[in-house]
């Protein structure tokens, strides 16, 4: 049976236990095959059967306690609705009125009974059962499925705190203290610190909505009428003027033009195309017009496919959150034990009811694990929407744990640290006009179809006309130029090659270059050095990877000579020429044999093999698909150096992701002992249980910052 893959939007989670709990419950449903829940984007992501219908997956995360529904673009996700607000501005308000109350003396009234005590009971039971009437809501839900989350820890102290007032109240016990504003204080905290946290986590998506917002809506055909862009099929022609977005991904089939694709590269200088060169829609038409053929729309376009990839990446769990999901699978019933052996041991060592509640609240408001629900997938969804706007596209958030513990960096040659595209690099002439000479040799191989042959002719003015065209397979090439036999190709070509043009011709060999002759009448004249131009980014790259203590091998199927000239100009530590695509695995097999960890840079259908065999595979955008298929990472510009800012990038968010456990743990540690103890307030308590979460949320943002390295 067919297999799919849905999202629904999901309300009301409170920490990592929430996303427990919501992944059995989806998982419980007939046909669903896997599901994913981040609680920093809100998002679901569930692999299922054709026949398992939204609804159904709906109706098991509400069954579960949340709300849920579907995105509807993915620019939908966390907001903070108004109601939510309303409901903060109202409780906080109430909350006010119910400290003012209970703290304030002179505000105090007797009407035969205590009246204002009985007001601040009423007005807190609005906050604490009104306001907090989620909070209770979801803690019977998780009841009823025998787990507890953090609103299990805010329901029980907050009403506890609530019910053991009004019994004092009713009761009349002398000197029992009042909680009412506790239980109101404490849940006007936490929802402002909900709301707080919500602001930050939609600012932790901005990259992904800037992308989704790039979609022109509309775009105008070849007769002059627009269309909604969802309505192009793939053939459909439209038309581009200056200043508009490309409505999909085509072909440009008339017209010339810069196109500014840096939203998809991070590259900031356009790039001029024409009849036949391929645009990305959403790229915006800096001048000219041009008419474009659709070649792919909707869900097939390359910006959908990279909104899919972070989207996946953020869903995606890492090992260090795995580790950190089964401690909060335990962390809330430790908690809710913790609190009830403090009540005992309060009361036991003789301590007054009303100081062993105190303490016992305090310890279930402290413990609540938000900040440890956040720590990782906060960092990397804010991480992988930094990467995103630089033109890097990583898989999951296990390809950033990986790629922090790189120590080797192999680089494959050709259209990876080289364009691919041979270029006439110099001509020596010894006593000759090289400019000429070099215009004679473009005007012979402007017949040719071989690669060097067709660099010759792009090098120089070919227009001289030419007669008797001879191709010499493996040799070389003659034409009559002007009256003049002219040859272009190897020594082998040449009745006489003087020593001079002969020593050029060596040294050029020397360095690893192609050397063609050029001369007439069987006479060597000239040498012109042709090669595979290196990327002028791969040197630069190769220095900021070096400077971020890696080791760099370069690999390749050329020659020997060839191949370490091109090393030695990268400042390279190591060459392996020679070697296919099997060759290449081997060989990265070879150093993870060593105990490296490897990174392999790659570009076209027979890099596949190396990158799926390293440890991080990196596909450079501009090759081919399978080889982005194959990698882990996607650079979706040629920018080579971008590959060293995606090393500094993964390091920079686990550095992050681990900063935020060290505080989540050392947060908890710290505050629950003294909650124990009674030196921490219950208001107090709520108060760091928010400024715990705020640092997390705060701290994984800093990410947004990140700059090239």
């Amino acid at each position: 049976m067919a297999m799919r893959r849905a999202t629904l939007l999901v309300d009301g989670m409170t920490c990592s236990s929430c996303v427990a709990q919501i992944e059995r419950s989806l998982a419980g449903v007939e046909g669903v095959i896997e599901a994913r829940v981040n609680y920093a984007s809100g998002r679901a992501s569930v692999a299922c059967r054709d026949s398992v219908d939204d609804a159904e997956l709906q109706g098991a995360v509400i069954a579960a306690g949340y709300g849920a529904r579907l995105p509807e673009g993915f620019s939908d996700g966390h907001s903070v609705e108004p109601t939510r607000v309303h409901r903060l501005i109202v409780a906080a308000v109430i909350g006010a009125l119910v400290a003012l109350l209970t703290m304030v003396d002179a505000l105090a009234f007797d009407l035969g009974f205590q009246a204002s005590d009985w007001l601040a009971a009423v007005l807190a039971a609005g906050v604490v059962f009104g306001s907090g009437w989620g909070f209770h809501q979801r803690a019977w839900a998780q009841l009823k499925h025998r787990t507890a989350t953090m609103d299990t820890l805010v329901a029980l102290g907050t009403a506890a705190a609530w019910i053991w007032s009004t019994v004092v109240l009713a009761a009349q016990i002398g000197d029992g203290h009042l909680y009412f504003e506790t239980g109101a204080v404490i849940v006007v905290l936490i929802l402002l610190g909900r709301y707080l946290e919500e602001r930050a986590r939609r600012r932790s998506g901005d990259a992904l909505r800037a992308l989704a917002v790039l979609v022109a809506p509309v775009a105008r055909l070849e007769d002059g009428s627009d269309v909604p862009v969802a309505s192009l099929q793939v053939g459909s022609r439209f038309v581009v003027r200056p200043g508009e977005r490309i409505a999909t991904d085509g072909v440009v089939v008339d017209g010339a033009s810069a196109v500014d694709i840096s939203m998809v590269t991070g590259e900031p200088v356009p790039e001029e195309v024409g009849p036949g060169d391929a645009v990305l829609g959403a790229s915006v038409n800096a001048n000219g017009s041009l008419v474009v053929e659709a070649t792919s729309v909707g869900a097939d376009t390359v910006l959908a496919r990279i909104m899919r990839l972070v989207e996946q990446a953020q869903t995606n769990r890492t090992r260090i959150q795995r580790l950190a999901d089964r401690i909060s699978a335990v962390f809330v019933p430790v908690a809710v034990v913790i609190a009830v052996g403090t009540l005992i041991g309060w009361l036991a060592a003789g301590q007054p009811a009303s100081e062993a509640f105190t303490a016992a609240v305090a310890v279930l408001i402290v413990a609540c694990p938000c900040a440890l629900g956040l720590a990782t997938p906060l960092a990397v969804m804010v991480g992988t929407g930094r990467g995103s706007q630089l033109g890097i596209i990583v898989k999951g958030g296990e390809m950033l744990e990986d790629t922090r513990q790189l120590d080797t960096v192999v680089f494959d040659k050709t259209g990876t640290v080289t364009e691919a595209r041979m270029e006439v690099v110099e001509i020596v002439a010894p006593g000759g006009d090289p400019d000429a000479l070099l215009a004679l040799a473009a005007a012979v191989e402007s017949r040719s179809e071989h690669p060097i042959g067709r660099a010759i002719a792009s090098a120089a003015d070919n227009g001289q006309p030419i007669t008797g065209f001879e191709n010499h397979p493996g040799t070389g090439a003659v034409a009559t130029v002007d009256g003049s036999e002219v040859r272009v190709g190897k020594r082998a070509l040449f009745h006489q090659v003087p020593e001079a043009v002969d020593g050029a011709a060596a040294e050029v060999e020397a360095m690893g270059r192609v050397a063609v002759l050029v001369g007439r009448d069987s006479v060597a004249e000239a040498v012109i050095t042709v090669d595979d131009r290196l990327r002028a980014t791969a040197p630069p790259a190769v220095a900021a990877l070096k400077s971020l203590g890696l080791d760099t091998v370069l690999l390749t199927g050329d020659h020997p000579r060839r191949a370490q000239a091109a090393g030695d100009e990268l400042g390279i530590d190591r060459v392996v020429a020679g070697v296919g695509p099997d060759g290449k695995a081997a060989e990265i097999a070879r150093l993870q044999a060593e105990g490296r960890r490897v990174a392999m840079v790659g570009d076209g259908i027979n890099d596949a093999p190396a990158l799926s065999q390293a440890d991080i595979g990196i596909a450079i955008g501009t090759g081919a698909d399978v080889a982005a298929e194959a990698a882990d990472i996607t650079i979706m510009s040629s920018d080579l150096s971008v590959v060293a800012d995606a090393i500094a990038l993964s390091r920079r968010t686990m550095n992050t992701i681990r900063g935020n456990y060290f505080w989540a743990f050392v947060y908890n540690t710290a505050a629950i002992p003294l909650a124990v103890a009674g030196v921490l307030e219950p208001i107090v308590a709520a108060a760091a249980m928010v400024g715990s979460s705020l640092f997390v949320v705060t701290n994984s943002l800093r990410l947004r910052r990140f700059n090239r390295a």
